[in-house]
C-alpha cells in the first residue's frame, strides 16, 4: 500500500514537472545519472561495512543529486528517450526506491535498504539499455556478467582431461579480457586519472596472462587462486565504478 501511494504521487510530480531542459542533453543528463550513481555507490559500500551514519549522509547527498536530476529532466527528456515508455517508468521506480532505502534505513533494515538502491543501479542500466545508450558504468556490469561465467570454473577441480573444459576456461578469460579492455577504452581522462581505475584494469590483466599457465600445467589451485584475485578485482571495479 505505502509503495503504492509513493508510486502513485511521485508519477504525478513526474508528469507535471516543468522543467528547464533542452531537448537532446543526453551528455547532461548521462553526468547527472553519474552524480547519483557515485553517492548510490558510495552509500552501498557504507552499508556493506556496517556504517550506518555514513550510509545515511551519503543516501542523503543521493537524494539530492536525483533532485536536481529530476528538476532538470522530468518535464523535458533527452531527445534519445522520446516515445521511451520505459522513461517515465523508471524514472518513477529509482524515485520510490531512493523514497524507500531512506525509510529501510532509517528502520534499521540495512538488508532492505541494500537491495533498493542496487535495484536503482539496475533500473539506470535498464533505462540506458533501451535508448542504445553505454556509459562506463554499463560496460562494467557487462563485466561482471562475463566475471560470473568464468569464476565457474573455480568450483571443484576442473575436468582437464576435456577439450570443451581447456577451451571453456580459456574462452571465458578471453571474453573477460575484451570486456574489460573495452571497459577501459570508454573511460574518459578524468578516469583515467584514478589511480584506483588503473590498479584495477592492470590487476586484472595481469592475472588473465596467467590463465594460460594454468590450463597448460592443469594446475586447479592455480587457476582457483587466479579466479578469486579476479573477482576481487571486478568487484572493487564494480563497487567504484559500476
Amino acid at each position: 500500500m505505502l509503495v503504492s501511494f509513493l508510486r502513485a504521487a511521485i508519477l504525478g510530480l513526474a508528469l507535471c514537472a516543468c522543467g528547464g531542459a533542452v531537448a537532446g542533453e543526453l551528455a547532461d543528463f548521462n553526468a547527472a545519472v553519474e552524480a547519483v550513481s557515485v553517492h548510490n555507490r558510495a552509500a552501498l559500500d557504507h552499508l556493506r561495512a556496517g556504517d550506518d551514519d555514513e550510509a545515511t549522509a551519503e543516501l542523503a547527498k543521493l537524494r539530492a543529486a536525483w533532485d536536481q536530476l529530476n528538476r532538470r529532466f522530468a518535464g523535458k527528456r533527452p531527445d534519445v528517450f522520446d516515445g521511451d515508455r520505459l522513461y517515465v517508468i523508471k524514472m518513477t521506480d529509482i524515485a520510490t526506491r531512493l523514497v524507500a532505502a531512506d525509510l529501510m534505513l532509517t528502520t534499521g533494515r540495512q538488508d532492505q535498504a541494500r537491495v533498493a538502491l542496487r535495484a536503482v543501479r539496475k533500473d539506470f542500466h535498464d533505462l540506458r539499455r533501451s535508448a542504445g545508450i553505454e556509459v562506463l558504468a554499463d560496460c562494467v556490469h557487462e563485466a561482471k556478467s562475463a566475471m560470473k561465467a568464468l569464476m565457474v570454473f573455480a568450483e571443484g577441480d576442473p575436468d582437464w582431461s576435456k577439450s570443451v573444459t581447456r577451451f571453456g576456461i580459456a574462452s571465458k578469460a578471453a571474453i573477460y579480457g575484451y570486456v574489460l579492455d573495452r571497459c577501459d577504452g570508454m573511460a574518459d581522462a578524468a578516469v583515467h586519472q584514478v589511480p584506483e581505475f588503473n590498479r584495477i584494469i592492470n590487476g586484472s590483466r595481469a592475472g588473465l596472462t596467467l590463465i594460460p599457465k594454468a590450463i597448460a600445467t592443469r594446475d586447479s589451485e592455480l587457476l582457483r587462486r587466479i579466479l578469486i584475485e579476479l573477482r576481487a578485482f571486478d568487484r572493487q571495479l564494480t563497487s567504484r565504478f559500476g
